[in-house]
């Protein structure tokens, strides 16, 4: 035993090789490969796309099996219910179990995700007037673009709809 660190013995210690340093955090596995963290809402975004390519409504089974990468079923199970609690999929009841179809793509699961924020904050003006600060240049003049679209089938002149999207 080293005389320096009582109960301490050389054996105890992890080969050097599987000891996770510090600027890269995350498990290691036995075979010494590091697993990557997957970024916020790219499971959802995975799940989305797989809906996209069924052909009609899909059981979670079958999003599972045509999903890259090995995940358990309770966890497609958990992010099927998450993208429907956001109305980002519907669901049918299929005997015991549902089907799952995609009401929203990538876009419109971030725009969701957008919406929630801002619905999530007080000042919204606030918030608003910030995240159009930050805009790159060509991304303001989207967005000058798209909401002049997004009013013109209405009267733009409507104070209470900026946007123009009353009865819509």
């Amino acid at each position: 035993m080293d005389s320096a660190r009582p109960g301490h013995h050389p054996d105890n210690e992890p080969p050097h090789e599987e000891v996770p340093d510090a600027v890269s955090p995350g498990p290691v596995r036995p075979d010494s490969r590091r697993l990557r963290r997957r970024g916020q809402g790219e499971l959802e975004a995975q799940v989305l796309a797989v809906l996209h390519s069924a052909n009609g409504p899909a059981t979670a089974g079958w999003v599972q099996k045509h999903l890259d990468g090995e995940l358990a079923y309770t966890t497609v199970i958990t992010i099927l219910s998450r993208l429907y609690a956001k109305n980002a999929v519907t669901r049918s009841r299929e005997g015991r179990s549902y089907t799952w179809t995609s009401a929203s793509d990538e876009a419109g699961l971030a725009a969701l995700r957008m919406r929630r924020v801002l619905d999530g904050e007080r000042d919204r003006d606030a918030v608003l007037a910030h995240f159009i600060s930050a805009l790159s240049p060509g991304d303001e003049e989207r967005l000058r673009a798209l909401l002049v679209r997004a009013a013109a089938p209405d009267d733009p002149d409507d104070p209470d709809d900026p946007l123009g999207t009353e009865g819509r």
